[in-house]
């Protein structure tokens, strides 16, 4: 029996709902719905958003509630972005909506929402399969910022957030006390200056093939002009600067009637194309792709993934491991190092999992803990707890939450230093128990982990683990001393124990 559901976008510049089908494996929309309301140039210069405007949004919303019921739809997502989430008050603009509106609107981090962004791509399935197969970028543009990520081998390798978002620049343009024959060379100036220093950090001479656009300003001229094509959606990039270049040969009111694009939009459609030239030339790409993608096609491709309702080609965990990868040699971490660590903590885990509560999701947690275990080395030996903490709170890992990364950035810490509940509990009292144990938990897991590699020689990469009642087997197969290891293995036994009411114990083979 097919299932319908609502996702729901509370945009910068506009407030979008789509409503899809799934039914045999397949997610098929239905109808899609697009308000034009600007959010975000009251937030991001402001703070927060005025009283019309949010009379305006509680409108559009409780139209999109007709809407729904009107489809008998069954289950909804709702998620607010950069404009709501930059507001000063966001928790109070949210329960005005929840109260008027009977919506209930997530706010998701910068990270997360890109991540969407991307698994609305990958509903495009083999399209998405076959372009990344190759060299491939993807520039997602937002009113409040743009995410640029580069894919190597077909897997998500680095990704990177800049404050270019279309309406940022825009609302920077209008500031600026300039004629409005100078906008061309600002613009340029604005994008250029951080697409530099982004080629020197992050491009390192490496030869991208592909680019694919996700927008709401070029992606849909794009489309429609090349829907009717054997490639829908792609087109050159010597096609692409071609098109540029008639933009700035023609007034406002004559592109607008040649493109079917609305006169109040003209400016942003001018500066995302700005955006997508600087990237499209800095990589000297020579294909680009506008896939025709919304965030509520990635909100609705997640919900299926986690109900179960389609079935899912590409690894997306593995992505957001192999940014972590990428963060680790970023900072000079040992590969060898940490895929030990991660052994080992991994074997843990999963014999701990019927007594600790953990899930698999806190899984992917304590794996970016042990690959981003040592990362502060970079900064500082002395101080590594601290600066591991502060530059993983300082870095966004596509797909996860700012909590998750809060997660990481705690384990970690705690992993080297010594644990003070004190301490604890008013770093974390901002959020949940729950998250507070998880913390804890996985902290505990990572300490008997690393204790196990203390030396860095990877003395015990041959390990087993078995639960038996309150006491954990771990059986190491070396030949190797391991007298440093046991000593400070039993030094952490206790918090492990305290933790868990586990004994861990170490039991010694040798290796034939």
């Amino acid at each position: 029996m097919a299932k319908l559901f609502a996702a729901i976008d509370v945009g910068s510049y506009e407030l979008n709902m789509g409503i899809y089908e799934f039914g045999q494996n397949k997610m098929k929309v239905i109808d899609t719905l697009k308000y034009r309301l600007d959010l975000g140039t009251d937030s991001y210069t402001k703070g927060r958003l005025p009283v019309d405007k949010v009379e305006e949004m509680c409108r559009i919303l409780n139209e999109f509630g007709r809407i729904m019921k009107s489809y008998h739809v069954t289950d909804y997502k709702a998620y607010g972005t950069s404009a709501v989430r930059e507001t000063r008050n966001t928790k109070i603009l949210l329960d005005q909506i929840e109260q008027r509106t009977g919506i209930h609107v997530d706010i998701i981090s910068n990270s997360e929402q890109r991540f969407l962004d991307y698994k609305s791509v990958a509903s495009k399935g083999r399209d998405f399969t076959k372009t990344i197969e190759k060299s491939t970028a993807i520039v997602d543009i937002g009113g409040g910022s743009i995410q640029i990520s580069l894919f190597d081998k077909d897997k998500l390798d680095v990704t990177q957030n800049m404050k270019l978002g279309v309406l940022r620049l825009q609302e920077s343009l209008s500031e600026l006390d300039a004629s409005p024959g100078k906008y061309d060379e600002l613009l340029e100036e604005m994008i250029g200056s951080q697409m530099d220093v982004f080629e020197k950090l992050y491009l390192g001479g490496r030869n991208i093939e592909n680019l694919i656009i996700v927008d709401d300003y070029v992606s849909p001229i794009t489309w429609n002009r090349t829907k009717d094509s054997d490639t829908p959606g792609y087109i050159t990039a010597s096609r692409f600067m071609a098109f540029f270049d008639r933009i700035k040969e023609m007034n406002s009111d004559e592109f607008c009637r040649r493109y079917n694009v609305a006169r109040e939009n003209f400016n942003q459609v001018y500066i995302a194309a700005t955006l997508i030239r600087s990237v499209a030339k800095t990589m000297g790409v020579g294909m680009i792709w506008a896939p025709g993608v919304t965030l509520t096609d990635g909100i609705a491709y997640e919900y299926g993934e986690r109900k179960k309702l389609i079935v899912i080609d590409h690894d997306f965990e593995s992505d957001i491991i192999t940014c972590a990868r990428s963060l680790s040699r970023r900072y000079n971490g040992d590969d060898k190092r940490n895929q030990t660590l991660e052994n080992i903590c991994m074997t843990i885990f999963d014999s701990m999992k019927k007594v600790t509560g953990l899930s698999k999701r806190d899984r992917l947690l304590l794996r970016i803990a042990t690959i981003l275990n040592d990362c502060g080395k970079y900064i500082s030996m002395y101080n590594l707890a601290q600066s591991s903490y502060n530059i993983i709170m300082a870095t966004e890992i596509i797909g996860l939450s700012e909590i998750e990364r809060e997660i990481i950035a705690g384990v970690v810490k705690y992993n080297h230093v010594y644990l003070d509940y004190d301490i604890e509990r008013t770093e974390t009292s901002g959020r949940s128990e729950d998250v507070y144990m998880r913390v804890a938990k996985l902290t505990a897991l990572l300490r008997i982990g690393s204790a196990l590699d203390r030396s860095h020689r990877q003395k015990v990469a041959d390990i087993k683990a078995k639960l038996a009642d309150d006491t954990l087997v771990i059986t190491v197969r070396t030949n190797k001393d391991i007298t440093l290891e046991k000593g400070v293995f039993a030094k952490r036994a206790d918090f492990f124990e305290e933790i868990f009411c586990v004994k861990p114990v170490i039991n010694q083979i040798a290796k034939i």
